[in-house]
């Protein structure tokens, strides 16, 4: 009501007395409406004192917080303090210096742009000093002195005591003998030794072997427990327990019986659950007739525990709830626990112990439905708990005002007078619905209608000191005669007299005082209503079947017009597509198709109009058939004779009790289930022994109600075979350790035997033994366990084993050593933190070790991180790290965060050290640089079809620019350029000629910075052949060969030819010209007659190139004998002729320390002479030159080039007609790579050759 269509209302919060409202209709993923985790509490302080409310919200995104109060606003900054406390996410109001005036109900909600959540909460100030120092002060009058009542002393069975002379130890002979008046020792010891025989033989009729005998102990838990391990010839043989000659019965494996037997193998363990001192006598066992075993339980032994438990309190909001009990002797060191956490005294608890430290008091002081929960006193050997139940102020609606009297009453003046509601309706209960008659009132818990009246107290209640089993008398004086008084919701009495009413209160306990509730009931100009009916009404819930249909009417008079409201467990209903909601001007009515049973519940209307307001409250129950029984099912014994399972009732009976269990058998491998039989709906356990040696089978139970059968809780396969051991568990571990104690801790083995598990074997033994000690006598059913006698200062190991029906399995691994001794105090704060470097993506830290004087040493430290838009702070690594050094990993770049460290060791966290402002993760600046190894070269030879693959690293911060360029121009298409973390690399996958050049790569930043480096890259290859050869013999036993140039003649400049022959008679080929640069060789030399084979080959770098060869040999013609012919006279010809050039000098680019060879041909007649020069300089007489001049070729050697042979050559050819010049430049370039040292010796040995 009262909402906008926009904003839809959330059913309920996980925290009560919050609602939400919803302002979307689609709340996008990842985002919430706000909620409260915990809002504030009621509070109850005194004048002057300063007021705390704390909450803390949820919400995404984070919502905002926002306070309010009802009756003024909070404008003064000095008296209201809002704020956050980022370590615990609370969002705190403070009120300094509290009045009166601050009484007022306090608004917090919490907004964001899906919601809001709101919740309220109340502070009343206290004027002056208050009454509960009186009540208490009165309360301790009432303790008395009380002492236990003498335990009355047993008359024991002489019989029971030779028996217990059998059993017990020689050294306990004397004790006993003078505890029951036996004198004569000697002959105590010759009647023990006959009815030892005697005994011995008459146990051989059914038992092997009795060892290991262990007399009954008392345990701190108080219980007590002996035991003993036997071989009996017959399992099936009856073991009986007596007490002081008296049969017991006792259960199996059932903690919840007086007296229970543990079977694990041949060992028994009996124990007796919940000491008293009636226990006290002389416990025997027995086989069948045959007395085995005789142990006393001593009244001495005997934990002494409470006389008086705790008892249940009821107590309404803001009041005081007292908690009391009594004890057999004296404690003084008892603990309250509030749900299992200490109490100590305060504004809020008063404990009291009485001067004898019998009875003991907690007072709980302005309790607030918070309070709600059990409270325990711990006297160490036991304890004894009660549950606390706090009644909302708002539950009293027979009061106008929630106002809390002094008394405890409820009222709207300071004597705890109000007005009285009161009035009458009719009702009538038909087919689960309210009849048709009208509702006209207000109906209370206890089923009476309620309506505004003019009625009012006179006199309200005030507290009476009363005498125990003395009557008293509460008064009070009404406004009104026509009045029932009642006390809690049982009438008392009748009225005495119009306005004065009194209640004779007949034999006052001492127990604990009363708080009193008044509650008065006012028909105003009416007949009463039928109490009869009203009780129908509230006691008779609406029970409908799952699935049909429910229906409540409420007709109703009065004003219009008049709005009608529904609500279920204190939710609004709306209308949906089960609920649907009728209203008109004299009814209404709640309607619920197909029920269920999440439709249960307590449902309210709410009838409204301008003169006031009306409630009616019923009770909706649906029944349906029960939920399936709690699983797993639990195989409890397993053998080739029968299988017992157990099983859990189920959580819901469906709305009526469970009356029986069915169980059905299934064969694995067959599809029949065979119904085994039933139990009774208080047995959740069933054996059956109709099964096959070594087959397994599955089980499935139903719950069966009145309304039919659940659906079935099916087991795993359970196999029928012989006993199997349990495995071993995994090695405990520890919860705590001191000088006094260890607590251990461990969980189930994996693999239970084909039984479930009747506890724990744990032994323990010192670091560095080999012996292993059993700390209990017993196996320990629980998976936690203190262990207890151990010296201070030494290391101990444990380990567990566990134990089911066929007896102890396998010992877990051993625990990590750990040291008996006190925990120690956490370290101090980390010194000088600081930041050593950063990243885009990390920041590392570094910090100096805690001062030991303000602390224990660190054994490890914790690193914390939150963003700066973060309140919440996370953990930067799992496990503490030893080093003073930390680089926290996986941050955003550029992103603000705010780090811290604290010190760790055993005894828990230390102070966290923060750095003082927040840090970026990004580098610092540097200078964009290369880092030049022994990979960056300066010149590349590449053969093509290689790969070109240049790796530049370098740092810089920022991260650079990175340009690539190629002779001073982008780089091809084919090119792949990859920058990451600080390298750049260049990659051509196949190099081709045209990739040859000059490479350069550029670093650049954002503030105009360069680096640039540049490398030369040559693509060569294997040249191809040179073509045909063409043979001249122009000169006598001479021959020149011709070839065709090789193709790569054309894009390669350090190509040069070798030309071999073969004699045809030897068939083996030699070199007779290398490093040729031109395509015709001469060779001489050659015998007349023989046949040669000419072969050439180019050669470069990368290697030599496939032969060109002559198909056919050369033969050279024999010389004949001299004949001589007569030839005519003939002028000869002139062969005169000026020098020329036939190959000209060719420019040459030399490696330094390599040899350069320079030729040329040169022709003319008569001889030409030939001079070499170099930038002018004559080169003749130069030592460190040599040169050559074989029929025309000229050649100019100069060994091991260096800068200074760089220049101009010229070679100069005169002779009487002429002269003729030809130049040449020569370049030189340093050393590459180790191929160029080899081509030099290479051309050296050849050059020698020539």
């Amino acid at each position: 009501m009262g909402q906008t269509d926009a904003v839809k209302p959330r059913k309920k919060s996980a925290i009560p007395g919050v609602t939400i409202k919803q302002f979307v209709e689609v709340i996008p993923k990842g985002c919430s409406t706000p909620d409260f985790e915990r809002k504030p509490i009621t509070l109850t302080l005194q004048e002057g004192k300063n007021a705390m409310f704390r909450a803390v919200v949820k919400g995404q995104p984070p919502p905002k917080v926002i306070w309010k109060r009802s009756k003024e606003e909070m404008n003064n900054p000095d008296k209201y303090q809002m704020s956050f406390n980022g370590i615990t996410n609370e969002f705190i109001l403070q009120i300094n210096k509290l009045t009166a005036e601050d009484t007022d109900l306090y608004h917090c909600s919490a907004v964001n742009e899906y919601g809001e959540a709101a919740c309220t909460a109340g502070l009343k100030v206290i004027q002056g000093r208050t009454d509960l120092k009186k009540e208490l002060q009165d309360f301790r009058k009432m303790l008395r002195k009380r002492t236990p009542l003498p335990a009355q002393k047993k008359e024991v069975d002489m019989e029971q005591v030779w028996q217990l002379l059998l059993n017990a130890d020689r050294k306990d002979y004397e004790k006993i003998c003078l505890k029951h008046g036996i004198v004569d020792f000697r002959g105590m010891l010759r009647k023990l030794q006959q009815m030892k025989k005697d005994r011995e033989d008459k146990q051989q009729q059914y038992i092997y072997s009795v060892t290991n005998l262990k007399h009954i102990k008392v345990n701190k838990e108080g219980n007590a427990t002996f035991h003993l391990e036997m071989d009996l010839k017959n399992p099936e043989s009856r073991i009986y327990l007596y007490k002081d000659g008296q049969l017991i019965n006792y259960g199996f494996n059932d903690d919840k019986v007086k007296h229970c037997l543990r079977q694990a193998g041949k060992k028994y363990n009996f124990t007796i659950n919940h000491l008293q001192l009636e226990d006290a006598g002389v416990y025997q066992i027995k086989v069948e007739d045959v007395d085995v075993f005789s142990t006393e339980l001593e009244t001495d032994s005997i934990p002494v525990g409470f006389r008086h438990l705790l008892s249940e309190v009821h107590c309404h909001e803001q009041g005081n709830a007292i908690f009391e009990c009594s004890l057999y002797s004296p404690c003084y060191d008892a603990v309250w626990l509030y749900r299992k956490h200490p109490i100590e005294e305060s504004d809020k608890y008063k404990i009291s112990i009485s001067p004898d430290g019998l009875t003991h008091q907690l007072v709980i002081k302005n309790t607030q439905l918070t309070d709600e929960g059990t409270y325990t006193l711990d006297i160490r050997i036991c304890s004894s708990s009660a549950w606390l139940e706090v009644e909302r102020l708002g539950n009293q609606k027979h009061l106008k005002s929630t106002g809390t009297g002094k008394d405890g009453q409820y009222g709207s003046n300071q004597d705890g007078s109000g007005e009285l509601y009161g009035s009458s309706m009719d009702v009538d209960w038909r087919h689960g619905s309210l009849g048709q008659d009208g509702l006209t009132g207000r109906v209370g818990k206890d089923g009476r209608m309620e309506k505004k009246s003019h009625c009012h107290f006179d006199k309200g209640l005030s507290d009476v000191s009363a005498q125990k089993g003395k009557p008293d008398v509460l008064s009070c004086s009404l406004s009104n005669d026509q009045l029932t008084v009642f006390l809690g919701h049982q009438r008392l009495i009748s009225l005495a007299g119009y306005n004065f009413h009194a209640i004779l209160w007949q034999g006052v306990s001492s127990f604990c005082p009363t708080f009193l509730w008044l509650r008065v009931r006012v028909l105003c100009g009416g007949a009463p209503v039928s109490t009869a009916l009203l009780e129908k009404l509230m006691k008779e819930p609406v029970i409908v079947k799952a699935g049909q249909n429910a229906m409540v009417k409420i007709p109703f008079e009065g004003r219009k017009p008049v709005r009608a409201t529904w609500l279920r467990d204190g939710d609004e209903l709306l209308n949906d597509a089960r609920i649907h909601i009728d209203k008109a001007d004299n009814f209404t009515r709640l309607s619920i198709s197909s029920t269920n049973r999440k439709d249960c519940g307590d449902y309210k209307v709410k009838l409204k109009n301008d003169s006031g307001t009306l409630e009616a409250s019923l009770k909706l129950e649906v029944i349906d058939k029960p939920q399936k029984p709690i699983g797993p099912i639990e195989v409890v014994d397993s053998s080739t004779t029968g299988i017992t399972i157990q099983w859990k009732p189920p959580k819901d009976d469906g709305g009526t009790p469970v009356q029986n269990y069915i169980i059905e058998r299934q064969q694995v491998g067959r599809k029949t289930w065979v119904t085994l039989g039933e139990t009774s709906r208080n047995n959740s356990t069933f054996t059956t022994n109709k099964v096959g040696q070594d087959k397994s089978y599955r089980f499935r139970v139903r719950a069966v109600n009145a309304e039919g059968k659940s659906k079935a809780l099916e087991s795993d396969e359970v196999m029928a075979a012989t006993k199997a051991f349990p495995g071993p568990p995994a090695p405990p571990q520890f919860v705590s350790a001191n000088k006094e104690s260890i607590t251990l801790s461990w969980a189930a083995p994996p693999k239970t035997g084909n039984s479930r598990i009747l506890g724990y074997i744990v032994e323990k033994r010192k670091k560095g033994s080999n012996i292993w000690t059993p700390i209990t006598d017993l196996p320990i059913t629980d998976r936690k366990w203190m262990v207890t006698d151990l010296k201070e200062g030494l290391q101990y190991e444990f380990r567990v084993a566990a134990v089911n029906a066929a007896g102890a399995g396998e010992a877990s691994a051993p625990s990590d050593a750990v040291f008996a001794r006190d925990p120690m105090k956490p370290p101090g704060r980390v010194r000088d933190l600081k930041v050593t470097n950063t990243d885009y993506t990390s920041i590392t830290l570094f910090w100096m070790k805690p001062d030991s004087k303000e602390g224990g040493s660190a054994k490890g430290y914790k690193v914390e991180k939150r963003s700066s838009d973060s309140l919440k702070w996370t953990h930067c690594n799992t496990v503490p790290i030893g080093l003073t050094t930390c680089t926290v990993k996986g941050l955003q770049a550029r992103e603000m965060y705010f780090l811290r460290v604290r010190a760790i060791n055993e005894g828990g966290l230390g102070e966290a050290v923060a750095l003082d402002t927040c840090i970026q993760a990004a580098p610092p600046i540097v200078s964009p640089k290369f880092l030049r190894d022994d990979t960056m070269k300066n010149f590349m030879i590449i053969k093509a079809g290689s790969c070109i693959r240049m790796h530049m690293p370098f740092e810089a911060s920022p991260t650079p620019e990175v340009i690539w360029l190629k002779d001073g121009l982008p780089l091809p298409s084919r090119a792949i350029v990859s920058t990451r973390d600080g390298l750049s690399q260049l990659l051509i996958p196949s190099a081709e000629f045209s990739d040859s050049g000059l490479y350069t790569i550029i670093l650049q930043n954002h503030w105009g910075k360069k680096e640039s480096f540049s490398f030369q890259v040559q693509v060569a290859d294997i040249p191809q052949s040179p073509g045909p050869i063409l043979l001249q013999e122009k000169v006598l036993n001479t021959v020149t060969v011709i070839w065709e140039p090789s193709p790569t003649e054309k894009w390669e400049s350090n190509l040069y030819y070798v030309v071999m022959k073969c004699d045809s008679n030897k068939g083996s080929w030699q070199v007779v010209g290398d490093l040729i640069y031109t395509n015709k060789f001469t060779i001489t030399k050659l015998i007349p007659g023989r046949g040669y084979y000419f072969r050439v080959v180019a050669k470069n770098y990368m290697g030599t190139s496939d032969p060109s060869e002559t198909a056919q040999p050369w033969i050279m013609q024999k010389e004949k004998d001299e004949f001589k012919v007569r030839l005519p006279k003939y002028r000869r010809v002139n062969q005169n002729m000026p020098p020329r050039f036939l190959v000209q000098l060719k420019p040459h680019v030399v490696t330094t320390a390599y040899d350069c060879h320079m030729s040329c041909a040169v022709s003319g007649y008569p001889k030409p002479k030939i001079t070499w020069y170099k930038d002018g300089r004559n080169l003749s007489e130069d030592p460190t030159f040599f040169s050559t001049n074989d029929f025309g070729v000229c050649c100019l050697v100069i060994p091991g080039v260096t800068k200074r042979d760089e220049g101009e050559y010229k070679v100069e050819a005169t002779n009487e007609l002429g002269h003729a010049v030809s130049k040449a430049i020569v370049a030189c370039i340093e050393p590459i790579t180790s191929g160029w040292a080899r081509a030099y010796l290479f051309r050296k040995r050849h050059l020698v050759l020539i």
